[in-house]
């Protein structure tokens, strides 16, 4: 039973992550094509525009895709949990609670993904069809802490605040 568990998880929770990397590069799944994706990281303060969407993206889509699959779990699970993390920095203004544009919806992917790092993936993945069973706890630990961490560097690396002239124009267009 803990293997079906671990496979409905993965799934689920894996092709989610990689739906929304789709939505940051692509016009599918309701996304707003790369130009969109660009924009949105212009809009929440990152430096970099499309080689930043296009690497959220990527790491959405692939890690997502690892996950469902079961290949390669911590690893894995560290690159969604680094995306993710990136997320709840930009959202976290907005409290907790996703009606309010909050970090609720990041911040389950992330406990999920960080979970899976350290469970493994059960019987039914990539890693165990391939005889890799038991990741190293050292390793598992290692990715299950990096991949925030990783998160909050992109955060502090790519993300410029907002100028005085910046506001201004944004109240100006906005209004």
């Amino acid at each position: 039973m803990t293997d079906t568990g671990l496979l409905i998880l993965r799934v689920v929770v894996g092709l989610l992550i990689a739906g929304h990397g789709v939505q940051k590069v692509s016009h599918r799944l309701g996304g707003n094509g790369l130009a969109g994706g660009t924009e949105e990281f212009r809009h929440d303060g990152f430096a970099g525009g499309r080689l930043t969407a296009l690497a959220a993206g990527a790491g959405q889509i692939g890690s997502g895709l690892f996950l469902a699959l079961g290949a390669l779990i911590p690893l894995a699970a560290m690159v969604a949990m680094g995306v993710m993390t990136v997320a709840i920095t930009v959202k976290r203004p907005h409290g907790l609670w996703v009606q309010d544009d909050g970090y609720e919806y990041p911040l389950v992917l992330v406990v999920t993904a960080g979970s899976l790092a350290l469970t493994g993936p059960g019987r039914w993945s990539a890693d165990h069809a391939v005889g890799l069973t038991g990741w190293p706890l050292w390793l598992s630990l290692a990715c299950a802490a990096l991949g925030p961490a990783s998160g909050l560097l992109t955060r502090a690396v790519l993300h410029r605040p907002p100028t005085a002239e910046g506001v201004a124009a944004g109240a100006r267009t906005a209004g």
